[in-house]
């Protein structure tokens, strides 16, 4: 395994990272035990979360799950997603911030948060109330470094701008290979501000695997078959096209598609953690061995052929 800092900060974490959005979804916690027993074992020191995953229960399942090896790895969780009705249960204020990560410390079992993200941003909120109530938590030892998520480039520039104190350090977006639109503002303001990138749903939720076939049905256990919505949106002609090429591509350079979709996220300088889900120890385990060193002429010519209009 490999371990980079997280942009411009000394926290350091594995090249993948387990996003832990299946736990209380669709695996118990013994079920949670396994996966994150695998994923140490495979060097992953990276554990994703959120107060709205799973009504909560993923905080409990990761904090129970890691137990005594708690120290050993990065716990990251979220706050400002809708968890209740009313003008109380959403955003970022500090009334809001606070509790939130004090529900999440009980949830998770543990007396600090190691990476705390802002979910989404509150338009009814200014950045600089959000940067100081985390700024209070950080000198409290409650959290100890602060990261945001799902944010258009001049919010992250906004909140570089007007930070005092603690400042974002990481950036949570959806990147893949068929998902390539931070890399046109977002990336580029990440870099300058010194915000590392941790991209998720890196395998276009299993697109990116080769599990998929065009024309085939999709089996009911699967993510396509489960929630028509993802594969209406993502498992497009177009985007099969794309697959079939990187695919092929792949199998030239002695790679697996999953391989090469990970590896090529993992050589971006911006990014810190590629983050996976697993409701398998197995799962966890190929992804987190997954990742390849590639050369410079490996990662240009895999970002064409992703960008290449179908014939």
């Amino acid at each position: 395994m490999r371990y980079t800092t997280v942009g411009r900060s000394g926290l350091k974490v594995s090249a993948i990272g387990l996003g832990c959005n299946n736990f209380g979804m669709r695996i118990d916690q013994g079920g949670a035990d396994k996966v994150v027993g695998a994923a140490i074992d495979a060097g992953v020191t990276l554990f994703d979360t959120a107060d709205v995953y799973g009504g909560g229960q993923s905080e409990v399942l990761l904090g129970k799950a890691l137990g005594g090896r708690r120290e050993d790895v990065v716990v990251a969780t979220k706050f400002g997603a809708k968890v209740a009705e009313g003008p109380y249960g959403r955003g970022s204020s500090r009334r809001h911030v606070v509790r939130r990560c004090e529900e999440s410390l009980r949830r998770l079992g543990t007396d600090h948060i190691d990476l705390y993200y802002q979910h989404y941003a509150d338009p009814d909120t200014p950045i600089e109330e959000t940067l100081g109530a985390l700024d209070d938590l950080v000198r409290a030892g409650k959290v100890r470094y602060a990261g945001t998520s799902n944010l258009a480039a001049w919010q992250l520039a906004d909140a570089a701008h007007v930070a005092g104190g603690t400042r974002f350090v990481a950036a949570q977006l959806e990147w893949s290979l068929l998902d390539r639109t931070i890399e046109r503002e977002l990336v580029p303001a990440a870099r300058h501000f010194g915000v590392g990138v941790i991209p998720y749903f890196p395998l276009a939720s299993g697109l990116l695997t080769g599990k998929y076939r065009r024309g085939e049905a999709f089996a009911e256990d699967t993510r396509f078959g489960a929630i028509p919505r993802f594969a209406q949106a993502v498992a497009t002609d177009e985007n099969f096209a794309i697959v079939e090429r990187l695919t092929d591509y792949a199998e030239g350079q002695g790679l697996t598609l999953l391989e090469l979709a990970l590896s090529w996220l993992a050589a971006q300088p911006e990014v810190a953690s590629v983050l996976v889900g697993a409701t398998r120890p197995e799962q966890i385990a190929a992804n987190a061995a997954a990742v390849r060193e590639l050369t410079a002429t490996q990662v240009a010519e895999t970002a064409e052929l992703a960008a290449a209009v179908p014939a």
